[in-house]
């Protein structure tokens, strides 16, 4: 048990000794050849593990692109102004799931806990959206009650954010041509964003427009409500926390969103219409909300199902499977076996990734069998390209399936899972779907396992996937997503006004039941 201890111990201190060393080089400027080698090397490895890599640019195009790079290559850089020239190259590959990662200054253990302590950081006290290219504070978390909700945020330290927008626009891609991902992306994902390309401050000054008035407030990190912490120290019972423990597990509790990825409740009295709000494919027992979920809408004889997959940017394919036996009654494909380059791709997911010290020396005693099992998943079809089964073995409806009226409440935020079980309710026509086109491609997407890349010299990760993943129902309108039976696109005052027209023109529509599913 000592010389375990002892291990834990030293690899603490080489890692914070690997951060500071990392942090004091951040801001070198790398050679024009080490620059152009890192480019070399990751469009290799792009050619090598990405399996759609020319699905929505040819490889001449392609090629010209990485060639044209290198020549404007012609001194030494930071990383940081080698990624500003590299991210909108490799997004022209336009997968959604491929993001470029400019290299930023790493905390420490102790650095995290310290700011966790001191609070919520200036960016994360508020909920952006993005209107005409316009950032807009949609929730204020923070203590200065005077920003209100549809204020603008014209600048933040000084930098135009509407400048900003049309800056980060080019360093990350949606699938194919899609247009609503990244405005929703923008403004669901910008305090993300702006830290990548920002130093974290425990303060920012924004330069907010609130009702035509121009106001600089400086926000300052800031320590969670005090009556939150006075709740979490109420003392519960076995029963209580065992209780908790199961709705957490249930409905997927995600403790860094602090949200519940599912949720299912009815809204008539007579529970004529049920409306089950998914955040994410992931966390908890799916299984388990599913199941409970069908029997209790099978019980109340629940006539009308809305499934709200609103700004749901994805997680497993084996759950959205099985949510699809409880929204058919025959027998199905959900998905193609997913292409990979080779028999060895998904040897380079990131098994490692998350977790400390403990976690990754119990990683290491568990690869023995994992790396194996990835190998021999892999199997060459007749056509010699090599495929993973994943979900794609032909599935029976559940016993429970329901079989009344389906409306799916879509938006630019609806990518990855979310659109690959939208296609197939969209094709077998199961559903009436209101909204926006969704984020993710209708024909697919290339996810499942997404290793990041890191580049030799310049310390720039590349997050990319590894398998295709194709839904049974396509459309010949390719790179684009699932288009809308009803569009409805919201405008800056509902959010001032709370006002949901999507939820609301499904209510009129179930009332007066008048419309049909479209034949597209």
């Amino acid at each position: 048990m000592k010389k375990v201890l002892l291990l834990i111990s030293i690899l603490f201190f080489a890692n914070c000794s690997s951060i500071k060393k990392y942090n004091a080089h951040i801001n070198d400027l790398i050679s024009e050849q080490d620059l152009k080698s890192d480019t070399d090397f990751i469009y290799k490895k792009l050619q090598d593990l990405h399996p759609k890599l020319y699905w929505y640019i040819s490889k001449e195009k392609l090629d010209f692109k990485f060639d044209s790079l290198k020549t404007t290559i012609n001194k030494p850089m930071t990383s940081f102004q080698f990624y500003q020239k590299i991210a909108p190259v490799i997004c022209e590959v336009r997968q959604g799931h491929m993001f470029v990662f400019p290299t930023t200054k790493k905390l420490t253990k102790k650095e995290t806990t310290s700011m966790k302590k001191r609070g919520d950081g200036p960016l994360s006290q508020f909920d952006f959206e993005v209107f005409n290219n316009k950032l807009y504070v949609v929730k204020n978390k923070s203590n200065n009650k005077s920003i209100e909700v549809g204020s603008e945020v014209v600048s933040i330290d000084g930098k135009n954010v509407s400048t900003l927008l049309d800056d980060y626009k080019k360093n990350f891609t949606s699938d194919g041509f899609n247009r609503t991902f990244k405005n929703n992306f923008l403004g669901q994902r910008f305090s993300t964003i702006y830290s990548l390309n920002n130093d974290i401050k425990d303060s920012l000054k924004y330069d907010f427009k609130i009702k035509n008035e121009l106001k600089s407030i400086v926000i300052k990190r800031q320590i969670v409500d005090s009556t939150e912490i006075k709740k979490s120290k109420i003392v519960l019972t076995k029963e209580q926390k065992k209780a908790i423990a199961k709705k957490k597990d249930i409905l997927g509790y995600d403790a860094k969103s602090k949200k519940y990825m599912r949720n299912l409740k009815f809204i008539e009295k007579d529970s004529s219409i049920a409306v089950m709000k998914i955040n994410g494919f992931r966390e908890g027992d799916a299984d388990a909300f599913y199941k409970e979920s069908f029997l209790k809408i099978k019980k109340y004889d629940t006539k009308t199902l809305i499934i709200d997959i609103r700004n749901n940017g994805g997680g497993r394919l084996n759950e959205i499977a099985k949510l699809y036996t409880y929204l058919t009654d025959k027998d199905f494909n959900f998905v193609e076996k997913s292409l990979v380059t080779k028999k060895t791709s998904l040897l380079y997911a990131d098994f490692y990734k998350g977790g400390g010290v403990g976690t990754k020396i119990m990683k290491t005693i568990f690869a023995i069998g994992y790396y194996p099992l990835m190998y021999f998943s892999v199997h060459k079809n007749e056509d010699n390209k090599y495929y993973k089964q994943a979900s794609s073995k032909t599935k029976k409806p559940d016993v429970n399936n329901f079989k009344g009226k389906v409306y799916v409440l879509i938006n630019g935020g609806s990518f990855s899972a979310s659109s690959i079980i939208s296609s197939n309710l969209k094709g077998s026509k199961r559903a009436i779907f209101v909204g926006e086109e969704t984020g993710g491609a209708y024909n697919g997407t290339v996810a499942g396992r997404m290793p990041t890349i890191e580049m030799p010299n310049s310390k720039i990760n590349i997050r990319m996937g590894l398998m295709a993943c194709i839904p049974a129902y396509k459309t010949d309108v390719e790179g684009h997503g699932i288009m809308p039976d009803k569009e409805i696109l919201p405008t800056l005052e509902d959010r001032i006004n709370n006002i949901d027209p999507e939820m609301n023109w499904i209510l009129d529509d179930i009332k007066t039941n008048k419309s049909d599913i479209s034949k597209n």
